[in-house]
């Protein structure tokens, strides 16, 4: 199947969405998604979006940011994305989103960690990204945007230098090839939580966006750096615990029931996530790798209300799990959570590629630098998807960047993986986590290097399963990250260096690009 359109969007989550339904006002709008309409990372979002509460706060939420990005964000970038927050929120109020309310009646704002002040909005306790995507998906779905659901993104279609499409394997039995031609692509399709053994991503985060720009000649940058989330539930069916928990008063214990963190960093469990995550790790090697205890015992007293009122979806997933929070410590565990590199972008979106934007995750817009700061990341989704279609209107060319760029050997096809997914997964999560070595980089890169000339996958063959193509993509992806974790010889937010502890004084950001 052939299709024309004017805006094609690739993904489903709050950035994909918003674009599709921005760019819906003036154009024909293609929406292609892996998953159904409104599936993704976004869907499982808990703790909320964070946003100044007023004009007097977004300089505290840009100097908020940029301390957790660890030197390494754009001012630039940062303060656009904060000056938009309160609008962004006041637009997914419109389009059917119910934040949570306090009692006087305005919006309820939650506390968490690297904050300074309460600012996260949150919806239905500890269900906003549910809420916010069947929102979108709603509204999506009473627009004109022509959606293809289960649409595997296989390729970018490329003329002269410029994007000028995609080509996607709908369905998974039997797959039919569906080409978009477009005048514009926006790639918003997620992270790639599957490169670890330990996830809070959904089961489809396998980088297949990111591979595609990389395989077309993007610039990808700051790779290095992949967020731990401090704490998921150490039990048979892992599921995270929001950090706005701890912000409601939580405190974490090691094995032996001991709080640790208010000798690791004086904000103590509300440090930024990577000294949480790091913590927490060395708490369990000292104890026999035993999990740390998550003890929210005393929140139901500071809530004045039960656990399960401010949690619901958390207080059910304990129950499922045998746990009671309100009694006993939950058992937790650091997980990958969020990748703060992706496809280069400038602040509007652009990439390195004449007719190609990103937006959300897939993005490294320069906002998150080294550490994304809590619940930063559904609003640079938002504000990312609205501010891609406007650069589009304008028929911006492509960004320039002044990185220091390094290249990559890839050829433009996949390659299938020669490594299984969970040897890879437990490689990356031993030798490239949460803290990395020289040494046990060389391993990573030695089991993701083919000792033999690997198979190409060409775009169009439809009896290459999907699960092929997902262990393509994060073979590429696994391999891109080790190199960059190996060539930045420094420590720098969720990047940490056993051999190399200390953190450059003005670090500085890197992009790759492939070479055929």
């Amino acid at each position: 199947m052939e299709l024309r359109t004017d805006v094609l969007v690739v993904g489903a989550g709050v950035a994909g969405l918003t674009a599709a339904l921005e760019a819906a006002r003036t154009g024909r709008v293609v929406l292609a998604t892996k998953t159904s309409l409104g599936d993704g990372s976004t869907h499982y979002a808990q703790g909320g979006i964070a946003a100044a509460t007023g004009a007097a706060d977004v300089p505290v939420h840009v100097a908020d940011t940029l301390a957790a990005g660890a030197g390494l964000s754009s001012p630039a970038a940062v303060q656009a994305l904060c000056a938009a927050g309160p609008g962004a929120v006041r637009v997914l109020a419109e389009r059917g989103v119910e934040f949570d309310r306090a009692r006087s009646g305005d919006w309820a704002l939650g506390l968490e960690a690297a904050h300074t002040t309460s600012r996260i909005l949150h919806a239905g306790g500890d269900r906003t990204g549910e809420a916010i995507s069947q929102a979108l998906a709603a509204a999506v779905r009473r627009s004109d945007v022509a959606v293809h659901e289960d649409a595997f993104l296989v390729g970018l279609l490329t003329s002269g230098g410029r994007v000028t499409g995609a080509e996607f394997h709908v369905g998974q039995e039997s797959p039919h090839l569906l080409r978009v031609h477009a005048g514009a692509v926006v790639l918003a399709t997620g992270g790639a939580g599957q490169l670890f053994s330990r996830t809070t991503n959904p089961p489809v985060a396998t980088a297949d966006g990111l591979a595609a720009a990389f395989r077309a000649g993007a610039l990808v940058a700051d790779l290095e750096f992949f967020q731990f989330h401090p704490t998921v539930a150490a039990v048979p069916a892992p599921f995270l615990v929001s950090e706005a928990v701890r912000g409601e008063g939580a405190v974490l214990l090691d094995a032996a029931g001991n709080r640790f963190m208010p000798a690791v960093d004086p904000r103590a469990e509300l440090a930024p996530r990577d000294v949480v995550a790091r913590a927490i790790a060395t708490a369990m090697a000292e104890h026999g790798g035993r999990p740390a205890l998550l003890d929210a015992t005393g929140v139901s007293a500071t809530l004045g209300r039960p656990f399960a009122d401010r949690f619901p979806g958390i207080a059910r997933m304990c129950a499922q799990a045998g746990l009671d929070p309100e009694h006993d410590p939950v058992p937790v565990t650091p997980a990958a959570h969020y990748w703060m590199g992706g496809v280069r972008t400038d602040a509007a979106g652009r990439t390195s590629l004449p007719g190609l934007w990103a937006a959300g995750e897939v993005a490294c817009s320069g906002v998150h630098g080294a550490n994304r700061l809590a619940s930063n990341s559904l609003l640079e989704a938002l504000v990312a998807g609205g501010t891609v279609v406007a650069d589009i209107a304008r028929g911006a060319a492509a960004a320039r960047f002044d990185d220091e760029v390094t290249t990559v050997t890839s050829p433009a096809l996949p390659q299938a993986a020669h490594v299984g997914r969970r040897e890879l997964q437990a490689a990356l999560w031993e030798h490239a986590g949460l803290v990395r070595d020289e040494a046990g980089l060389a391993v990573a890169t030695k089991l993701l290097t083919p000792q033999e000339e690997p198979v190409e996958i060409l775009p169009g063959d439809l009896d290459v399963p999907r699960a092929t193509r997902e262990d393509a993509n994060l073979l590429l992806a696994a391999r891109l990250l080790v190199a960059a974790a190996t060539a930045r010889r420094e420590s720098l937010g969720a990047h940490f260096r056993s051999d190399h502890p200390t953190s450059p004084p003005r670090p500085v950001r890197r992009s790759s690009r492939r070479t055929a």
